[in-house]
């Protein structure tokens, strides 16, 4: 545990709420940017300060502060915090860490193949690419900065268990394609253990331990509700938009050492089946 800073969220996502929900009983003081009224009313009610993006007056809403974390994607094939707020946050004196979420498709696809922190950067997608670019401009605005590469996304209200609920789950089947995840309880934990630990120019994979077919997800959360799991669907025939395309387009299994090893980190959903069992456990979200 570090000691109480003052934490900006450009883009108080999902991700952001779990991590303010770790913060805020440690005694921080906690502000970020929402695109709508009723989101940063409701960050005012949890008491977090919330703006408007881009900042009307960054140099008062960023005095004082201590940590910076972007979850904002690539706007038009570069990152739009940089483009609006980097030269404020080049200025800010009391900074001791910044946080950029990027994601695993920088490394594009392996074919199934492992790939570390290390591993070229290979962008098969256009957002892909954009998170490349965004990365780099990010790493020149010369802040304390550890970029955090995330694999799927989810927890509660963002998994296989609502979809089936909402009658949205689909078994889509593409042989050999393969991924990774990491729940948001594990994306707050390790953000957490970084801003104790800050390594300026780190790298971290946030992964699970076990990359697997997003059909056997689907199964999954189907036997923990007890329902019959959706039939299969061949990815041709599944008809798909362009984001849906792009995703299985690529197969890859990410590897997490960094994060157990640097950070200490002991996941808490190690698999989508003790995280799948969380959000069953755990309806809602923060």
């Amino acid at each position: 545990m570090t000691r109480p800073g003052f934490l900006f969220c450009f883009g108080f996502g999902y991700s952001a709420e779990w991590l303010a929900a770790k913060l805020l009983p440690q005694g921080w003081r906690i502000a970020g940017t929402a695109r709508d009224d009723a989101k940063r009313a409701a960050m005012q009610a949890r008491g977090i300060t919330a703006y408007p993006f881009p900042l009307p007056d960054a140099g008062m809403a960023l005095a004082g502060v201590t940590h910076i974390l972007s979850s904002v994607p690539p706007r038009d094939g570069h990152d739009p915090v940089v483009a609006a707020q980097g030269d404020a946050l080049r200025l800010l004196p009391d900074l001791a860490w910044a946080g950029y979420l990027s994601t695993t498709g920088v490394y594009g696809d392996t074919g199934g193949a492992w790939v570390d922190e290390d591993s070229p950067l290979n962008p098969s997608t256009p957002s892909g690419k954009a998170r490349v670019t965004a990365e780099a401009e990010w790493q020149a605005l010369g802040l304390p900065l550890h970029i955090f590469r995330l694999s799927g996304i989810y927890g509660p209200g963002r998994s296989a268990i609502d979809q089936l609920r909402a009658g949205t789950a689909k078994r889509i089947v593409k042989p050999g394609q393969i991924f990774n995840r990491i729940h948001v309880e594990d994306i707050a934990q390790v953000l957490a253990a970084s801003m104790a630990r800050p390594a300026p120019g780190a790298i971290y994979n946030l992964a699970d331990d076990e990359p697997a077919a997003s059909s056997d997800v689907v199964l999954e959360a189907s036997r923990l509700l007890g329902v019959e799991p959706p039939p299969e669907i061949p990815l041709e025939q599944a008809d798909l938009g362009a984001m849906g395309r792009a995703f299985y387009s690529e197969s890859k299994r990410v590897r997490n050492d960094r994060i157990k090893r640097d950070l200490g980190i002991s996941l808490a959903c190690p698999t989508y089946r003790e995280g799948l069992a969380a959000c069953l456990a755990r309806p809602s979200s923060n």
